[in-house]
């Protein structure tokens, strides 16, 4: 897919479970004529039960259904779970499954780290928030605290586009058209955003996200406000950072206090001396884990989406941010997280003398060049290419094909 700006788009901000899930849930309850879901995780505990209810209440009065997850970060789905749905005629589908070795799933790289959701081709929801309940607050210490956004508008045409082609091998041997009901275009504008659908695969658009993050920090002239899970990227990304604190721009980092996975804070904070000794500043999120994947600068430009900035978000998995300048919605998401800094997190100081003893210095650099290495060299092991697999019905015919 090329990459398409388009203007007078309508945007929400939902924080958390508490807001995404019930208006994608009523979205789909909703839904007149197709409901096209794409997820990393999708669990089978509240808010899997419930996503699975209505979707299947959607089947019933026969909207078109496709579901998508990720064979590695939804392994666990119980047959009966998904029988249960594609029974009413809803077309589920896995990105490259496959079986586990001695109870290990082997499918560690390249998955399908999207978060996507299109309503009868007028509505969409992307961010970084799963389908599993550890994403409401009532999960307790372990809730995690992200963001997603909803849209209407013309943006809605090119993210019903992308999802389609994503489908076309699964839903052959029929070509895919916009159906009569919808055409591209028809989508007229709801508001003042102008938006893009910026996506990372690992055919044609292999480093557009990071660049375009790269393209926003270069651009800052005032502030830069940017929170996300898994901190790692490279270089060049860093070195935007230091320069634009360097120039006078105030750059703010949000990152783990509190992770789900120990190991992502201790990686990032082999890069805060770095960092902080360039003028940037760095806030721990302690309050509970930080799953967001967001980011503004002055107030202007913003993006929202799944891809974090590591090596497996920058250089593996298949990623989908939007990018927007809206100066209401850029103050709005800047504004929820300068509260998130004022109340909830810790400011790192820079140390007087190197944090880090002579042996983590050496561990730093092995894991550092290492991690950013490791992308490349696994793009040059033999392996097949990830399969897209639908699973269908009792007696209906499985069709696999590549994304």
């Amino acid at each position: 897919m090329t990459v398409k700006w388009t203007s007078g788009n309508q945007l929400e901000l939902l924080e958390n479970g508490e807001a995404f899930f019930p208006a994608v849930f009523d979205a789909i309850r909703k839904a007149r004529r197709s409901v096209v879901l794409e997820t990393f995780i999708l669990f089978q505990d509240k808010v899997g039960n419930a996503l699975q209810e209505a979707l299947i209440d959607a089947g019933k009065r026969g909207v078109s259904v496709d579901v998508t997850v990720d064979g590695y970060g939804s392994a666990d789905l119980e047959p009966a779970f998904i029988e249960a749905m594609t029974s009413v005629g809803i077309r589920f589908h896995v990105y490259d499954p496959r079986p586990r070795r001695f109870g290990v799933r082997t499918n560690l790289f390249r998955r399908m780290h999207r978060k996507i959701v299109v309503i009868d081709g007028e509505l969409a929801f992307v961010g970084g928030i799963n389908f599993s309940a550890d994403h409401l607050a009532d999960f307790g210490p372990g809730a995690k605290q992200d963001y997603a956004i909803s849209i209407r508008g013309p943006l809605v045409d090119e993210i019903a586009r992308f999802e389609a082609e994503t489908l076309a091998p699964v839903r052959a041997p029929f070509s895919w058209r916009m159906p009569r009901w919808r055409r591209r275009g028809e989508n007229h504008a709801e508001g003042d955003s102008r938006a893009a659908l910026i996506v990372r695969d690992n055919d044609r658009h292999k480093n557009d996200i990071e660049l375009y993050y790269r393209m926003g920090l270069r651009a800052a002239r005032h502030d830069i406000v940017l929170a996300n899970a898994y901190f790692f990227p490279g270089y060049r990304f860093l070195r935007d950072l230091r320069n634009a604190a360097k120039r006078g721009v105030r750059v703010r980092l949000i990152l783990q206090g509190e992770p789900d996975m120990p190991a992502a804070r201790f990686v990032a904070t082999m890069l805060y001396d770095y960092l902080l000794s360039g003028g940037v500043e760095i806030h721990e999120y302690c309050e509970r884990p930080l799953h967001g994947k967001v980011a503004a600068v002055d107030g202007v430009w913003s993006t929202v989406g799944s891809s974090n900035l590591d090596p497996l978000s920058l250089a593996l998995n298949l990623e989908a941010n939007v990018m927007i300048y809206d100066r209401e919605f850029g103050a709005l998401l800047q504004k929820r997280l300068e509260t998130l800094i004022a109340e909830h997190c810790r400011p790192m100081a820079r140390q007087p003398r190197p944090r880090r003893k002579i042996q983590r210095v050496f561990v730093g650099v092995f894991v550092f060049h290492f991690l950013r290495r490791f992308p490349a060299w696994a793009g040059r092991l033999p392996q097949r290419e990830a399969e897209l697999k639908s699973v269908h019905a009792p007696g209906d015919e499985t069709v696999e094909g590549k994304p």
